[in-house]
């Protein structure tokens, strides 16, 4: 009898001590949770409830949008990743009615979302600022200098906004400011602080627009329902998100135009004006005829020459010279620009190797380089007509951005320096007036002799 009670008070002393376990882990746990919540949550009727991360967001872009609705002002939404959500189907149906919206669109995993503001739309207001104040808004604006009022006869340039950011309970709304230039483009700054700002305010290196200052084409905008929210949104959403991935800006060196003036006189005579001016009429047409096309071009060669170190173009260059990636090249250029009015004056080389074009302007010749890529280089080539000789041009490869010249938007190497030193030394601030194509340039090699069998398909000139 004895050896048949010890099981059972083993047995019952192990369930005991696991119930006191159990109850002290318990009461742990709510011990623990009371003092989280009490000093993390907020009371809502009296109780203590903790708001998520995504809550706290919503709430935010909620107060902003309100904000912007009363004061009617001109924003849509750029924010890469909310539209990177977005398909244009989707994004185009507005939602009748939302009995209980969501945050799927607005609030994304960033603690940012961000907007641009049309400044040829927008009045600066005040009163907005301080009902985003009265709102719980940390503001914080950043001013520049206003690149179309800067030129080389005045360098000074009034400050205008470029960037606001709104901050509360830890997330933050960027508003880009876009202003219209003279090449009819969109313009936005670069986000530089000042000395005296907090450096801490914002994650500065992850926002996505001001890095650098930036460009794009005015896009079509919609109204549309995002998250129970009138939004507007750019209609080609894959376009502008495109856009943004080629947006880089480099604006004009006029301080440097101006010292280089100062040292070199501009040409104004009559011939050089007159050259200026059909040489602008020929870059133009240019741009549109290559714009239809979807081909890429940059300013190549002494155009860019004279965009980078003179804010123009060089007048006794006599020509207009463009750069084309041989990727994008298509034969409909040349019945292109025929149609456009620009004769073929010469076609060298063949598609897979030295392509160039040449087309007759009134008095100004415009040539077109197809660009070619190899592992560390890219290069262009040369073909000399009377003897079938063979040039190569070769560059350390380089990306594009956007600029201005002659009130048109276009690309530019954005490693301009190394661009314009390898193909006119280091020296390339000091105008040299003899060229010769052949041997004057740094970078030109001898690259061959075309057979003679291929000449009437290389070497064809009108």
């Amino acid at each position: 009898m004895a050896g048949g009670l010890m099981p059972r008070l083993n047995k019952n002393a192990v369930l005991a001590l696991l119930i006191a376990s159990s109850s002290v882990f318990l009461l742990f746990q709510l011990y623990y949770y009371r003092q989280h919540v009490s000093q993390n949550g907020t009371h809502l009727f009296g109780r203590t409830v903790h708001l998520s991360g995504k809550d706290s967001q919503w709430k935010v872009v909620k107060k902003f949008m309100g904000l912007v609705h009363k004061y009617n002002l001109p924003v849509f939404l750029v924010d890469t990743a909310s539209l990177g959500l977005l398909t244009q189907d989707s994004a185009l149906l507005r939602e009748s009615s939302i009995s209980h919206p969501q945050c799927t669109v607005l609030c994304t995993h960033r603690d940012f979302l961000t907007f641009a503001l049309l400044g040829n739309l927008w009045k600066y207001d005040v009163g907005f600022v301080s009902a985003a104040e009265e709102k719980g808004f940390e503001l914080l604006e950043v001013r520049g200098k206003d690149p179309r009022l800067v030129s080389m006869d005045d360098l000074s340039g009034k400050e205008i906004p470029l960037h606001f950011l709104y901050r509360l309970h830890g997330y933050f709304v960027h508003v880009v400011v876009l202003y219209e230039r003279s090449g009819n483009y969109l313009w936005h700054g670069h986000l530089r602080l000042k000395p005296n700002m907090d450096r801490k305010f914002a994650p500065f290196r992850r926002l996505d627009y001001g890095r650098n200052a930036g460009s794009y084409d005015r896009p079509e905008l919609v109204l549309t329902t995002l998250d129970g929210l009138d939004v507007r949104i750019p209609r080609n959403i894959t376009r502008f998100l495109t856009e943004y991935s080629q947006a880089q800006f480099l604006e004009c060196r006029y301080k440097e135009a101006r010292s280089f003036f100062q040292l070199y006189p501009d040409d104004v005579s009559p011939e050089a004006m007159d050259f200026r001016m059909k040489a602008k009429a020929l870059l133009h047409l240019a741009a549109r005829t290559l714009t239809e096309l979807q081909v890429p071009f940059w300013l190549s060669s002494g155009t860019c020459l004279g965009w980078f170190r003179q804010c123009s173009i060089i007048p006794y260059s006599k020509d207009v010279d463009l750069g084309i990636w041989i990727k994008d090249y298509t034969p409909d250029i040349i019945q292109a620009f025929q149609k456009a009015g620009l004769p073929l004056k010469h076609k060298f080389g063949k598609v897979d190797d030295s392509l160039e074009l040449s087309f007759q302007g009134l008095d100004v010749k415009l040539d077109i380089f197809f660009f070619y890529e190899d592992t560390d280089i890219v290069w262009n080539g040369g073909t000399q007509a009377k003897s079938g000789k063979k040039f190569k041009y070769v560059f350390p490869k380089f990306s594009l951005c956007w600029t201005e010249l002659l009130e048109l938007k276009v690309r530019v190497p954005c490693e301009a320096v190394d661009y314009l030193t390898a193909n006119y030394g280091p020296t390339w601030n000091t105008p040299i007036k003899t060229w010769d194509w052949k041997s004057s340039p740094p970078n030109v090699q001898e690259n061959g002799l075309w057979p003679v069998k291929d000449w009437d398909d290389v070497i064809q000139v009108y």
